[in-house]
């Protein structure tokens, strides 16, 4: 029975139960992670519930080395979550939808096949979109919206690719798959999906700046990390996802610097921390494996706390925007001080978990010559430092005085919740070795405390520092909007939408022109007795005519129509067309 005991059922169990429970429900949001850890500590290590379906072998439990280090890591994020948002105890949609999304998580994490996995990926996908819709503004609701569109093309990826693997290979146990064939390839654009790889990462700074406080926290950690686990898992070792991860952490980096509202601008630097985790996972090496695992499990903690102490802000004043804030730390010096513990180690500061995880990786390019990798590695960890250590703490504590109303310090699980955290940050900034035992590739011979590194990290960031100063005229947030990649298939969706409009209007006023003439000829024809002196296709075209003297309006309409219907089909023609020449052979 001991075999059985997946942390994962314990969310899935404590989100339907949820409802139930009306009384004491602090505790219980409390008591569902510490026995999910519990389940955690019992499982045996091994492939548990493996059973035969439709001839393919279904494994739902499968624990190992990476399996357990994402599961804690997990099970850590959503106590601290539970615990960040019990002032909002009552909201029972809330919380089925986040115990849901952890639930979901962990199936993945736990998962032995493609099957289970895709299944409990979905699940994720459409528990997540709710965290973000039950803000309930027009915003939340339109983010939403194409936050889901999304994830269901990352879905359909997998998918698919899982149904060509099968019939390939035979098999559906998810282990290294590769890109040697198609169906491996469309299972990673799938999981690049879900990372906020380029182009398709706005999803990620589009959505979780709408969602609801709570929620948002939820967020930070999951899909991503999710997505990175299944990399390592699945592709380790392709060099595509090395140089892809690179142009990540300067691509959310830069978005970073450009932006305003603070909880977009750690979204920006999600994508930019993921970005060592895909590199790490696309290097492959063993020191390159274990430093993207080690800074997964670093930056759910550290990225965490950040969004825990972006949203004490909003909870408190209101306001998510750096030109509108300024010198709450008067306020709010708890929250400011537990921020920068967040911050400091998120810029990999010694003694601060990021340091010890992140020059994991940034070492394995050095290790594997990577040259070009290991510069835009080190230039992206500056511009991390720079944005999130600086920038956002400087214009929303201080720069200036408080305008408003005097404010209070977030609330008191808020602040336990990010004290909770930060301790965790600390703890294995100082102290790596627990969880460098965690590591899937053993022995890790890797040491983040050689004065070379030490010295070198510290001369990076207070450069930097000094920058930032020098330059502090030139970084004031601006209050406009920043296009992301979005902005071509959000274009791109409404065009295809206006042709598809245009051309069912062409339609609908064709054949209703054609029924009017044609049952007017036919009238006349029938009240004159005469068939043989009227011709049918003659009185239609006449009625035609006629009807096109009478709305010069509408036959302009249906003239436009016709062309975009027309060239709307042969857009549509074009790419099945070469679809089926680059994907289904001749």
């Amino acid at each position: 029975m001991i075999d059985y005991l997946n942390p994962a059922w314990v969310y899935l169990l404590g989100a339907l139960g949820m409802p139930l429970v009306k009384k004491q429900r602090a505790a219980y949001l409390l008591a569902v992670p510490v026995v999910a850890g519990l389940f955690w500590l019992l499982l045996p290590m091994g492939n548990h519930l493996s059973f035969d379906f439709m001839g393919r072998q279904i494994t739902m439990i499968r624990a190992d080395a990476l399996s357990r280090l994402f599961g804690l890591v997990f099970i850590l994020a959503s106590f601290a979550g539970a615990l960040y948002g019990l002032h909002e105890k009552h909201r029972t949609n809330l919380w089925m939808a986040a115990f849901f999304y952890v639930g979901g998580s962990l199936s993945v994490v736990y998962a032995g096949d493609l099957i289970t996995l895709f299944i409990f990926s979905e699940l994720m996908a459409f528990s997540s979109l709710c965290l973000i819709i039950f803000e309930g503004s027009d915003k939340a609701l339109k983010a939403g919206f194409r936050y889901i569109l999304v994830h269901i093309f990352a879905g359909v990826c997998m998918v698919g690719g899982i149904a060509i693997h099968a019939v390939k290979t035979g098999s559906i146990a998810f282990d290294g798959l590769g890109v040697s064939d198609l169906g491996g390839q469309l299972i990673l654009v799938g999981f690049m999906v879900n990372a906020a790889v380029p182009p398709l990462s706005a999803w990620l700074s589009d959505a979780y700046p709408e969602a609801t406080i709570v929620g948002a926290v939820f967020l930070s950690a999951f899909t991503t990390k999710t997505a990175v686990y299944c990399l390592m898992r699945g592709f380790a070792g392709v060099e595509l996802l090395a140089w892809m991860g690179a142009i990540m952490t300067l691509y959310g980096v830069g978005y970073a610097m450009l932006e305003n509202d603070i909880r977009r601008l750690l979204s920006f630097h999600i994508i930019s921390q993921v970005g060592y985790m895909v590199a790490g996972a696309g290097m492959g090496s063993h020191l390159a494996v274990n430093g993207a695992g080690a800074h997964a499990f670093t930056h759910i903690l550290y990225k965490g706390l950040l969004f825990m102490g972006a949203g004490a802000v909003i909870h408190s004043t209101g306001l998510r925007k750096q030109t509108d804030l300024g010198g709450v730390y008067k306020f709010m010096p708890i929250t400011m001080t537990l921020y920068m513990i967040g911050a400091f180690s998120i810029s990999a500061f010694p003694l601060f978990s990021g340091f010890v995880s992140k020059s994991m990786i940034v070492a394995a390019a050095e290790h594997q010559h990577l040259t070009a990798i290991y510069l835009m590695l080190n230039i992206a960890s500056a511009g991390t430092f720079l944005s999130v250590g600086l920038k956002l703490p400087y214009y929303t504590f201080f720069h200036r005085e408080w305008r408003g109303e005097p404010v209070k310090e977030a609330p008191s699980n808020m602040l336990a919740a990010m004290v909770f955290m930060s301790v965790l940050c600390i703890g294995i900034g100082v102290f790596p070795g627990p969880l460098y035992a965690l590591l899937p590739n053993h022995p890790v011979h890797f040491e983040s405390y050689t004065p070379w590194h030490v010295v070198g990290s510290l001369q990076l960031l207070l450069f930097t520092g000094l920058g930032f100063f020098v330059l502090l005229r030139f970084l004031t947030p601006h209050t406009g909007v920043s296009l992301d990649t979005e902005w071509f298939y959000r274009k791109g969706f409404y065009y295809v939408g206006r042709q598809i409009t245009s051309a069912v209007y062409y339609l609908d006023t064709v054949m209703n022109t054609l029924y009017l003439s044609g049952f007017a000829a036919v009238k006349r024809i029938s009240k004159s007795g005469r068939w043989t002196d009227v011709n049918v296709v003659d009185g239609a075209v006449n009625e035609v005519g006629r009807f096109f003297k009478r709305t010069s309006e509408d036959a302009r309409r249906m003239q436009s129509g016709l062309l975009r219907g027309y060239a709307f089909t042969m857009v549509v023609a074009f790419v099945l067309i070469a679809g089926y020449y680059l994907f289904g052979g001749r």
